[in-house]
């Protein structure tokens, strides 16, 4: 069948997923998976989505507008969360198709979310993205900037602020990662932890994650640009 490898990845994920909740002590629907579908097109994504997985995630607000409407339309009950970096011109475009937002990582970008959603009556949840490995290339508020920041957005702003969402530096353990994540949530009063990709997700599970981003070991491989969620 036609990619049938796509409904094995999922189903080899959701195993994976449910013994790393065992092992951690969790319930398995306490762990949101977020099936990364950035790159991939609708013929990949029906065959997941008919096996059942609702919650997907993409990483371009100008591709998930190119793809998604007509998805939702075939599937009733997709949670579409915007993943990946966000510009403020994109903020109304995201506000309209997404459900929820995971890289809110600045002041700019925060404001515009916050005033698109009271002008379009939508109150999504979002997570701030920490730059736990303090990269000067990625994207995400400082680990000693995350307390002002938090308190801005919810204080301040208004936002339905979920949780927190990190990505480790590829050549580091990704566990201290997760760890100083979980703590900064912790003390700021935040419950959801975005955290874990395929290969990492069950380390971040152990740590508390409350949302995994699986891409590859669902769809296959991307080109080098596009990233391994």
């Amino acid at each position: 069948m036609e990619h049938e490898a796509e409904v094995q990845g999922l189903r080899a994920v959701e195993d994976a997923l449910a013994a790393a909740c065992r092992k951690a002590g969790r319930a398995r629907a306490d762990v949101t998976l977020i099936c990364v579908s950035k790159t991939f097109d609708g013929a990949a994504i029906r065959p997941v989505l008919a096996a059942g997985q609702r919650v997907f995630g993409e990483n371009r607000v100008q591709e998930a507008r190119a793809k998604w409407p007509d998805l939702r339309a075939e599937t009733p009950g997709v949670a579409l969360h915007l993943i990946g970096p966000l510009q403020s011109n994109k903020a109304r475009e995201a506000v309209e198709l997404f459900d929820a937002i995971h890289s809110v990582d600045r002041p700019k970008i925060a404001r515009a979310l916050a005033e698109e959603m009271a002008r379009q009556g939508r109150r999504l949840p979002v997570f701030v993205q920490v730059n736990t490995g303090a990269e000067p290339q990625k994207a995400g508020v400082l680990p000693e900037a995350a307390d002002a920041f938090i308190a801005a957005c919810r204080d301040t702003l208004g936002l339905d602020l979920a949780g927190l969402m990190c990505i480790p530096p590829a050549e580091d353990v990704p566990a201290p990662h997760f760890a100083l994540l979980a703590k900064i949530a912790a003390r700021n009063g935040l419950a959801g932890l975005s955290m874990g990709m395929s290969a990492d997700f069950a380390v971040a599970v152990s740590q508390g994650a409350t949302h995994v981003r699986v891409g590859s070991a669902i769809f296959g491989g991307r080109s080098p640009a596009a990233g391994k969620a």
